[in-house]
């Protein structure tokens, strides 16, 4: 079954069961964009909406749309797909001034709609495909209009989002109801910062809202965009041929975790002692990078913002060009522990004083670039330092 019908399910059953229960969600006092109370910022983040029309894209049973008709003055199109999630807004809602609701694919209510002034979407829009719903948007919204995503970024089993676009399976929970699977587009903020700038946008803020409770491993991504003015053509591009270029470089990252404990070291299989780190993946920035391979090998959490990039290591081995970006991790949550399916374990902390013999080599390179008077050799490799951020 396609994802988005499987999503079309998912949601439908989910409005029934609600519907059974007689259950409609109170009208917040403020906007949250997360599952959790007063985590994040509230409505402030749409701008002046005071008269302005608004489209709260999946907008379920109604009851944001409604805070945003009373509270600000905004004029609410709540679009949703689902009959039953409609049918729970409207027949709690339906007599509300300054709030409509149309029950609809988002993609096809806009092709006929006139632009609007601005969009929201809470944790809805990653169930529909980007590539569908992102033009959608661009050609639905006013030039400078702001859109605002609230999306998952890491779930509940500690997986941290995808760099490839592609939807992968996710549980809807209600109390003891069987769990609901979807299909939902999980993505790394790179990611959505580069399709959302192909599709006419400026991404101003990408913001990470971790669990009240620390030990809870969800995250949810707030994304603040806004609907670029149109453009003349661009200027085109072209390759030089159409054969692909020659692979010969690898590129990876390594983070550096230091406590009152020392460094954070881990065994790999082949019995070096190494940094948190791996490969670079497509689409993917260094500090993302860092933030997924911290989590996948060592179950540990951090922001981009707790994530300094220190510089490039260039070295060669057997042939191939080696690019390593060595990272320093502020912050973090979580306790380090062994990952199932991980090349690296058995995570402890190493006094700096006291470092074991037998590290790899790129974490080796790393931690002489970050402190050059650690007594560790290695073989040689250009460091270029990065210029601080202002």
């Amino acid at each position: 079954m396609p994802a988005e019908d499987t999503n079309t399910r998912a949601w439908q059953i989910y409005g029934r069961r609600q519907l059974a229960r007689s259950y409609t969600p109170p009208i917040p006092d403020r906007l949250g964009w997360t599952p959790w109370e007063g985590i994040g910022p509230g409505a402030e983040v749409l701008g002046d909406v005071t008269g302005r029309r608004v489209l709260d894209i999946g907008s379920g049973a109604g009851h944001h749309a409604v805070h945003l008709a009373q509270a600000h003055g905004a004029r609410v199109t709540g679009i949703e797909l689902s009959p039953t999630q409609h049918e729970r807004a409207v027949s709690a809602h339906a007599d509300v001034d300054g709030v409509e609701f149309v029950q609809a694919d988002v993609t096809e209510y806009l092709a006929g709609a006139e632009p609007f002034d601005a969009a929201y979407a809470i944790g809805t829009l990653a169930f529909i495909d980007p590539h569908r719903s992102l033009p959608a948007l661009r050609d639905g919204l006013r030039p400078g209009a702001p859109l605002i995503l609230s999306l998952l970024h890491t779930d509940l089993q500690g997986r941290g989002p995808s760099t490839e676009v592609a939807p992968r399976e996710q549980m809807i929970l209600l109390r003891n109801d069987p769990p609901l699977p979807t299909q939902m587009w999980v993505l790394a903020p790179q990611l959505w910062e580069d399709l959302l700038t192909e599709c006419g946008f400026r991404v101003e803020a990408i913001d990470l809202l971790p669990h009240p409770d620390e030990s809870a491993m969800v995250i949810q991504q707030l994304i603040r965009a806004r609907r670029l003015p149109d453009r003349p053509a661009r200027v085109s591009s072209r390759p030089r041929s159409t054969r692909a270029p020659a692979a010969h470089a690898a590129v990876g990252v390594g983070a550096i975790l230091i406590s009152e404990q020392g460094i954070l070291l881990g065994r790999h299989r082949r019995s070096t002692l190494e940094l948190p780190g791996g490969s670079v993946e497509p689409g993917e920035s260094f500090e993302d990078a860092v933030i997924r391979e911290l989590t996948e090998e060592t179950g540990l959490i951090a922001r981009v913002e707790e994530v300094g990039l220190l510089g490039t290591l260039v070295d060669h081995v057997e042939g191939v060009l080696r690019v390593t970006v060595g990272a320093l991790v502020h912050a973090w949550q979580g306790h380090s522990t062994t990952q199932p399916d991980e090349s690296v374990g058995d995570w402890a902390w190493h006094p700096l004083d006291q470092l074991p013999d037998g590290l790899f080599v790129c974490s080796a390179q790393i931690l002489t670039a970050w402190r050059p008077d650690l007594a560790i050799d290695h073989p040689p490799a250009h460091f270029t330092a990065f210029a601080p951020t202002k």
